[in-house]
This record gives C-alpha cells, structure tokens and sequence, in this order.
C-alpha cells in the first residue's frame, strides 16, 4: 500500500479516469434525455437525439473495458456486498454526522467502500442499470421490432416509461452521491482524493457547521 505520512494512495489513475468520464456522460445523458422529453430546448430534439445515442455508445464500451479492468486487478471484489456496519453506517449518515460523531468506516487500498456505498453500488448495477439499457437498447431499436416479432409482447409506451423511471432513478443516486462525496472531514476533501488518487488516512470524524473547503 502507497503512503505518505498520513496519507494513502487509494484511487489509481484509470479508477479516477472511469469515475469522472462516466460521471460526465451519464450527466450530460440526464440533460439530453430531459430535453428529448420536452422539459427544455438547447440542443434541439433530433441534435439532443443524436448526443444522447452517441454518448450512450461511448459509455458502454467504458463500461465493457472497467468490467475487464476490474476483473483483471481484482478490484471487483471491493463491491462485494455485507451487512457489517451497515446498521452503524446509516446511523452515522442519518445522526452522527451532525453531531461530530467518529466515522464507523475507515478506508483503506482493499477496502474503500463503505458498507452502504457497497450495497448502493450492487443496486445501480443489480437494478438500475439494466432497466435504463435494457429498455434503452429495445427503444433504440424500435424499427427492428417488427422484424424480430418482438411487437408481439413489446409495447413501445412501457418501454419509454421504463427507461424514464431508471434515468430518475440514476438522477437520484447522482444527487445522493454527490451530496456524500461532500461528507469527508472538509467539502473538497473527497473529491480531491478522486482527482489526486490521495486520500488522507486518519480523517477527522465530519460535522456540518466545522467543515472547511
């Protein structure tokens, strides 16, 4: 394990080059979809169309070379879901944080997901990602229904609703993950851990008023 003084080198450079690529392009999917819905005008319907398809593309070949990534590191297994802590984890983000309460998790190179960021994480891609590719992919290739006789069981309103149910669910997680990467011992401190690959090793416990960017 890379250390220096009280610090860890716990993100490396392709993990910090997945997380904010794919950070980017599942935003910028949200901002197209939305407008291919009507909630807005800026790209144009079928421009909002094209960066929606294009940019859904380039984010599952990302996805296919993490998998392999992953896989070959051995890095998977740190999504490996348990039930430790997950009681004192809810209880530190629902009350402990708010009242200087020590953090129940402490991070290291084989460990850097918390017990409840490990269930989030097996849900998104147990749950929310296939529904938003799933139905994603059968919307994208609607003109090839008929041919497939897929029509047969397939309904194209329940399709479009299915994959707007799974882009709020990826909103929701989104927010909620953003509003976390602020939770470390100041703002910034996790966010500049994933863009430095450098966490600090002994974090003093968060708090909402004492937080210092």
């Amino acid at each position: 394990m890379s250390s220096t003084g009280n610090r860890i080198y716990l993100y490396k450079r392709y993990e910090r080059f997945w997380h904010w690529s794919q950070a980017v392009m599942v935003i910028f999917m949200l901002i197209t979809g939305f407008e291919i819905h009507g909630v807005y005008h800026n790209f144009g319907f079928k421009q909002a169309v094209t960066y929606h398809t294009y940019t859904a593309w380039a984010l599952l070949m990302l996805w296919a070379f993490t998998i392999f990534w992953q896989f070959t590191t051995g890095e998977w297994r740190q999504y490996i879901p348990t039930l430790n802590k997950v009681l004192a984890m809810a209880i530190y983000y629902a009350y402990g944080i708010f009242v200087n309460a020590p953090h129940p998790f402490a991070k290291t190179v084989t460990k850097k997901h918390n017990p409840l960021q490990r269930l989030a994480y097996v849900a998104l891609l147990a749950m929310v990602s296939p529904l938003v590719w799933g139905s994603g992919i059968l919307y994208l290739f609607f003109a090839y229904w008929k041919q497939l006789g897929w029509d047969r069981f397939l309904n194209i309103e329940q399709v479009a609703w299915a994959h707007t149910a799974g882009a709020f669910m990826m909103l929701v997680f989104v927010v909620v993950h953003i509003y976390l990467a602020t939770t470390g011992h100041t703002i910034l401190a996790h966010i500049k851990a994933m863009v430095t690959g450098w966490e600090d090793a002994d974090e003093e416990p968060a708090t909402t008023t004492a937080r210092k960017a």
